[in-house]
């Protein structure tokens, strides 16, 4: 089949598109025939070797955990699914090396749902990784509750919109970092823009005087201080970006697929609840320059990179 991949660690040149070997459906998995693969910031630093120290990468590696398709093989112990289905997922294993960055993908069952059907492929594709993320965040690991102040670094982003579009839903209000061109786009989902960067905490506290009570760091670094010193009483700190949140009496967040959460990701997408903004779309081939684009961090929602389909290819598949 055809797919990216990268022989060694390093930039977005090593990322090659060519033939690679079929994947093998073990028995709790299905083959998905790819139709979109987003692109999140994790990818572009696995490819560098940002994660080695936890990610074994098996070489050569296939880029992407995100995914959105149909399902064209069944693992012999799967019942959850039937062929033709249409699917998306977060297909993270423990390791690097069958990602999503293809024609095909072997996905356990345990990493999918079933597509929004009024979200496109590319939607679809965006919402897995991102939308577990906020919707685990603010659910179990914040335990957001209505009536609470909420703030959201980089509410424009892809991770940040959806979080914000949650958070509203749970009955919070959202105040949420973005630059001024992403202020109108924040205020459309429900949260209150404040600009980042320096004055930050004066105004945030011009919003909400005695502080916030839940912080979601997509950020780290200075930012990460900054929220822990915007928290009302027993306020509560998480980041997705900095280990070092825990110094700060908070707790670093690392994502789970978790079928479950992503089915009720996809409920409140077909609800209207949450929608997910599409910036910028490549073919499988360019996918170095989807790579390059989220390295600079100021995509507004999500990259997606799509995969060719041929109607008479698809039929045959299924």
């Amino acid at each position: 089949m055809k797919a990216i991949s990268y022989s060694r660690y390093g930039g977005p040149e090593t990322l090659a598109f060519g033939e690679v070997r079929d994947p093998k459906v073990g028995p709790d998995s299905v083959l998905v025939k790819v139709r979109a693969a987003a692109v999140n910031p994790v990818d572009w630093k696995a490819r560098e070797g940002y994660l080695d120290s936890i990610f074994d990468a098996v070489f050569p590696v296939v880029p992407g955990w995100d995914v959105s398709g149909v399902v064209v093989q069944l693992g012999f112990s799967v019942t959850e699914y039937a062929i033709g289905d249409e699917v998306m997922g977060y297909v993270r294993e423990d390791f690097l090396s069958r990602g999503t960055f293809a024609e095909y993908v072997a996905a356990p069952v345990r990493t999918l749902a079933r597509k929004p059907r009024n979200l496109t492929w590319e939607e679809a594709a965006g919402l897995p990784l991102t939308g577990l993320t906020a919707y685990q965040v603010l659910m179990k690991a914040l335990q957001v509750k209505r009536g609470e102040t909420v703030l959201v670094h980089a509410a424009a982003g892809g991770v940040g919109a959806i979080a914000v579009q949650l958070a509203r839903h749970l009955g919070a209000r959202v105040i949420g970092t973005a630059s001024p061109a992403n202020h109108d786009f924040v205020r459309a989902l429900g949260g209150e823009p404040v600009t980042y960067g320096e004055g930050l905490s004066e105004r945030v506290r011009g919003l909400a005087p005695e502080g916030v009570d839940a912080a979601f760091d997509t950020i780290g670094g200075e930012t990460l201080k900054v929220s822990a010193n915007l928290l009302a009483p027993e306020g509560r700190l998480v980041s997705i970006a900095d280990g070092d949140v825990v110094g700060y009496g908070g707790r670093y967040y690392w994502v789970r697929p978790d079928a479950e959460d992503l089915t009720r990701l996809a409920d409140l997408a077909e609800q209207g609840v949450v929608s997910v903004h599409v910036s910028d779309t490549f073919p499988l081939e360019r996918a170095a320059d989807a790579h390059r684009l989220s390295a600079e961090g100021r995509t507004r929602g999500k990259i997606v990179v799509t995969v060719d389909w041929d109607a008479e290819d698809a039929a045959e598949d299924v």
